[in-house]
């Protein structure tokens, strides 16, 4: 059958069909402890691709499951049969009218999408989830998401004008408020025939079975119905079981152009929450919480270490209070009473006010990453899971609810973390427990019941905002009573007789403990690995550290994941390559499952970039994965020459340098370069230099006194033979700082090696080099962030055992820390005129550095120069990623992703603003996409110490 239903699909749709092993574990999988593999996986293009899927599924009785970006936390998005990506290709906005307030989007634009757009009018959407950055709108009207701003701006239900949608016949209906003509054939005219009929037979169990908090996302909006026939809100919540939506008109709201926010400190969870009461008194638009489990968690992380500096002693529990609108005297005056109220009435023992953007950066990345968080706390098989999340309750009752709440867990021996929207009585709450353990499965129901019958005792729900899904539909019927739950039914079987639509969601749903992902998964088999995978369960361990939330499908900010964001491809993104290599890991025969081809293909556009190992909440490294897995694909089928010849570039650019400038003259062998290497004749080669970085070093005066003692220089395979004048700048401002600068430039550090799965050759050369620098005194440096921070991170997995490797490790300084430290000792003098005042530098980091130290220090040195104004971009990677950008399979992918943020930032620029990159890649890709020249800033540096500024031809 799964052979005859993917012909018709391929000959029905314009979109891609994928029913191979690979693509259906990717979608097995959403942000839930859930873990169902789909038959298959279609990518529709547009409404007929929809339609066309839903009825060949139809045809042979196959379930279909749309999903956006998979990032639901109850399950909605997995299941048997067809899984339609609404993601990849229905992503566009079609029509924005900033005068009526209302845009129309396909189902794939993602929330951030639509408000980027809307800004531009001084509109957004009303509902503000955490995962705005990649939650589509269509997930968002499948689970009837809120956010932070429901207290003002309630439910996604609330904002949806109109619906275009594919019925479970695979007709097609425009749903809006209002009924049609009862002439209206086929299963449409039903609808709207007999839905009027079900509300009347069942108009006492609609009026008095649903919970009277009005914070809802659970069961079949019958209430709404009841008071306004509107199809289009009706089957907001239904989590894609009765239509599948192609396009809706959602309603905008003014952009509010302040914000304020008071951050209250407290000793405990309880006492936070009781100071909510007061909170609300004040008409906010948001009150947040977040206990201690989550603040000790983001103390660890070094992209949160900012919050370290801002919060006043050591609070148990965080009160976020926002305030918007466009008075900011008015906020101010709101602000100030609920800090007087507070301390009247004796709530916290501070209270922080956070006024401008850049006082409320550290605080808002924070709160809006509890989820990722508190997943990163996973150990093992110990998880924090999503099935007691979502509850709320009347504010009033929030204090005592909690209290109890937190004392079933305490019962139970469970620890959880605390987040989430006081305001409106939604705390999210994530008990750890291990399913893989012996009675694991038996204590998830056993809380799960324990806590419905509580919120149930508060008149509260069970799904506020995250739906039911997998995990709470089961209760349905007792939440809601037999008579409105045949109700509901009722309409599952009215919209959709033949069960097509996402089956077993909030009716008729299997038990919770069903099609858990963790107990499901084999025992991981021994085996190993030339890198150490210091997790349980090993490579395997790894990668399963993935709980697939999503923050590698984001768009238009931070790094991660770079390929993702040029193709939008699940197969692309870090959670698409971490649930392939999980599936491979768990075969009876793992190592040869690292060879498979189809498991290289979802790795090939991984650029290594290591923006997954920071920008992951749950640092999930997929640069060192890949290098694991591409060794062992060499064990099976050998190394290609390609990589020979990359893995081996600082002896191809020894030899360049030293036969230049004939060496440069290539351009007649380009084409054959192409045919037998792969290597692109589009973009131009590095150009050696015959004078090298050692040449030069060898031969220069050599200063008489080091006053602050010696310094390692490595000298890369890059600023040695390519660009030496960078290495030439770095010497002099080290020597003239006062530094004895030894120059080491035997050997290579394994950089090179290791991304192409080289790992024997990338040891033996992080052995040599160790070797070297262990005899040597002084920090170590260097020019090339790849290669000196290999010293800080691969070098200790190459060498685990080596204790000098974490001795050099532990020496590695990056030369801008250095230089401005000599600068603001007044060791390094600045010209005060080398730069005219107010003279913009646009400054894009390397990947690697942001990952490893982040850019801290090399924006710090740029703003030491006189008059510079220092502007860094979040641009991403640039896509060179070294060899990447050369390989003519990736060149336009490279392009592409060049093209995402760092192209029209370059080009935007006046031809005045200078431009400065870390990295040579970074370089090579700004020279050539833009035809502009970045600097290395130990060159800018140099000028301004030579007073020639930036108008200065760099050394």
């Amino acid at each position: 059958m799964s052979r005859d239903l993917l012909e018709r699909l391929r000959a029905d749709l314009s979109g891609e069909v994928q029913f191979d092993d690979y693509t259906r574990q990717l979608y097995a999988r959403d942000a839930s402890m859930y873990a169902i593999t789909p038959l298959g996986v279609a990518f529709p293009r547009d409404a007929d691709d929809v339609a066309a899927a839903v009825a060949a599924a139809a045809e042979y009785d196959v379930p279909v499951v749309p999903r956006g970006a998979g990032t639901s936390l109850a399950g909605q998005t997995v299941g048997p049969g067809l899984v339609l990506d609404l993601s990849r290709h229905l992503s566009r906005i079609i029509e924005l009218d900033p005068e009526a307030k209302v845009a129309r989007v396909q189902p794939g634009v993602v929330q951030d999408q639509l408000n980027r757009a809307a800004a531009a009018h001084g509109l957004m959407f009303g509902p503000d989830t955490s995962t705005s950055n990649r939650a589509t709108i269509g997930g968002m009207i499948g689970n009837n998401s809120a956010g932070s701003g429901s207290v003002r701006y309630g439910m996604t239900i609330d904002h949806v004008r109109e619906l275009e949608v594919v019925l479970s016949d695979a007709s097609t209906a425009t749903f809006g408020p209002g009924a049609v003509p009862s002439t209206t054939d086929g299963l449409l005219g039903r609808l709207y025939r007999e839905l009027p009929l079900l509300l009347e037979a069942n108009r006492d169990a609609v009026a008095t079975g649903f919970p009277s908090f009005w914070r809802r996302a659970g069961g079949y909006r019958l209430d709404r119905l009841a008071r306004e026939f509107d199809l289009a809100k009706f089957v907001v919540g239904s989590e894609g079981t009765l239509v599948v939506a192609t396009s809706a008109v959602v309603g905008l709201v003014d952009k509010p152009r302040r914000t304020v926010i008071a951050v209250g400190h407290f000793a405990s969870t309880r006492a936070a929450i009781e100071a909510t009461e007061d909170a609300l008194a004040c008409e906010p638009a948001a009150v947040e919480l977040m206990d201690r489990t989550i603040l000790d968690l983001s103390r660890v992380r070094p992209e949160y270490a900012t919050l370290g500096t801002i919060l006043h002693g050591d609070p148990d529990a965080l009160l976020f209070v926002s305030f918007t609108g466009d008075d900011e005297a008015e906020l101010l005056g709101r602000l100030r009473r609920l800090t007087s109220l507070w301390g009247r009435h004796g709530h916290g023992y501070h209270t922080l006010e956070a006024v401008t953007p850049a006082q409320q950066g550290a605080l808002l990345k924070v709160r809006k990453s509890g989820l990722g968080l508190l997943m990163a706390a996973s150990v093992g098989g110990s998880r924090p899971l999503a099935f007691v999340e979502d509850t709320a309750v009347d504010p009033k009752y929030l204090p005592e609810y909690t209290a109890r709440f937190a004392a079933i867990l305490e019962r139970h021996g469970l620890r959880a973390g605390f987040y989430g929207h006081c305001s409106v009585g939604c705390l999210h709450v994530r008990p750890f427990i291990d399913l893989t353990e012996p009675g694991g499965v038996a204590l998830l129901r056993t809380v799960a019941e324990e806590i419905k019958h509580l919120v149930g005792e508060y008149g509260g729900v069970n799904s506020s905002e995250h739906g039911d899904g997998l995990a709470r539909s089961e209760f349905n019927r007792e939440l809601f009573g037999d008579e409105l739950y045949e109700a509901m039914r009722a309409v599952k079987q009215l919209f959709d007789p033949r069960g097509t639509l996402n089956p077993g969601k909030i009716v008729d749903a299997p038990a919770m403990t069903d099609n858990l992902r963790d107990p499901a998964l084999p025992a991981a088999r021994p085996f190993d690995t030339r890198l150490p995978f210091e997790v349980v369960g090993g490579m395997r361990g790894a990668a399963d550290r993935c709980m697939n939330i999503g923050l590698c499908r984001k768009d238009a900010a931070g790094a991660m994941c770079p390929s993702y964001m040029a193709t939008h491809r699940e197969e692309d993104s870090t959670r698409g390559r971490a649930n392939a290599l999980v599936h491979a890991l768990s075969t009876p025969d793992p190592r040869t499952a690292l060879g498979d081809d189809r498991l290289h293909e979802v790795l090939d556009l991984c650029l290594m970039c290591k923006a997954c190992k920071s920008e992951c909440p749950l640092g999930v490294d997929m640069a060192k994965l890949k290098s694991e897995a591409l060794s062992h694909r060499h064990d099976r089928y050998g190394v290609p020459l390609r990589s020979r010849v990359f893995g081996g570039i600082r002896t191809l650019n020894r030899l360049g340098s030293a036969t230049a400038p004939l060496s440069n003259r290539v351009g007649a062998v380009r084409p054959l370069m192409e045919r037998y290497l792969g290597i692109t004749a589009r973009r131009p080669l590095p150009r050696f230099e015959r004078r090298n970085l050692v040449r030069w070093f060898r031969r220069r005066p050599v200063p008489s006194a080091a006053p602050r003692g010696p310094v390692v220089l490595l000298a890369d395979s890059f600023t040695t033979f390519t660009e030496p004048a960078i290495g030439r700048a770095a010497v002099e401002l080290l020597e003239l700082a006062g530094h004895r600068v030894r120059l080491v430039s035997e050997g290579c550090c394994g950089r090179s090696s290791l991304s192409k799965g080289l790992l024997d050759d990338a040891r033996a050369k992080a052995s040599a080099l160790t070797d070297r620098l262990a005899a040597t005194e002084g920090p170590v440096t260097g020019c090339e962030p790849s290669c000196l921070l290999t010293l800080r991170d691969e070098a200790l997995s190459l060498l685990p055992d080596d204790p000098r490797a974490s001795t050099v490790a532990g020496r590695v300084r990056q030369v801008e820390e250095l230089l401005t430290e000599a600068i603001d000792d007044g060791a390094l003098r600045l010209a005060e005129d080398a730069w005219p005042a107010g003279h913009r530098i646009l400054f894009h980091g390397h990947c690697h550095q942001k990952a490893e130290v982040g850019t801290a220090a090399t924006v710090a040195l740029l703003s030491r120069l006189p008059g510079a104004e220092i502007v860094e971009l979040d641009a991403g990677c640039c896509g060179m990623a070294g060899s990447f950008g050369f390989e003519a399979e990736h060149y336009e992918v490279s392009m592409t992703i060049g093209e995402d943020r760092l192209f029209p930032a370059v080009r935007s620029e006046p031809d005045t603003t200078v431009l400065a990159a870390t990295g040579v890649s970074c370089r090579q890709q700004i020279a050539h996409g833009t035809a502009r020249r970045a600097h290395h800033p130990v060159e800018l540096v140099l000028a301004a110490v030579r007073g020639t500024g930036a108008g200065a031809t760099p050394p």
